[in-house]
């Protein structure tokens, strides 16, 4: 029997993915639960139409992603830190802080978690970072720390 997905199911399949299950999984299981749709000709279109609608969601997410990576790698970004007499700054710079100066500086709003950053930042001068921005699509950037 053929079913079509409705949720995620452990063992089994993602969301609007086309499965082949046991009879009795399916008709005693996985429909009952509100998981599954049999895979009927009304039902395989609505799936068509799903997967034509997140194409288009995806495509039209990746450009918004590919605009923000043109302008974040378009010049670096800037970051204050206090330093001591030998120029070594006081703590570290943190994900936290280059993404409030993306904010600040480039208008786009990036999530710490999404931030990596290369190399330990003791020391004024330039440093890389990543951003991870899902799907594949990460791209580095180059952040100078000055001292205040």
């Amino acid at each position: 029997m053929q079913v079509i997905l409705i949720q995620d199911v452990n063992n089994l399949g993602g969301a609007n993915e086309l499965v082949t299950v046991k009879n009795g999984y399916g008709r005693n299981y996985l429909i009952p639960q509100k998981m599954a749709v049999e895979a009927n000709p009304s039902n395989m279109k609505m799936l068509e139409e799903k997967k034509k609608q997140q194409a288009k969601k995806e495509a039209k997410l990746l450009a918004e992603i590919n605009s923000v990576i043109a302008v974040l790698k378009d010049g670096t970004i800037t970051l204050g830190a206090k330093t001591g007499t030998s120029g070594k700054i006081f703590g570290s710079v943190t994900s936290v802080q280059i993404a409030r100066a993306i904010r600040e500086q480039k208008g786009y709003e990036i999530d710490r978690r999404r931030i990596v950053i290369v190399d330990e930042v003791k020391e004024l001068g330039t440093f890389k970072a990543k951003i991870d921005f899902g799907n594949g699509n990460e791209t580095e950037i180059d952040f100078e720390v000055v001292g205040e």
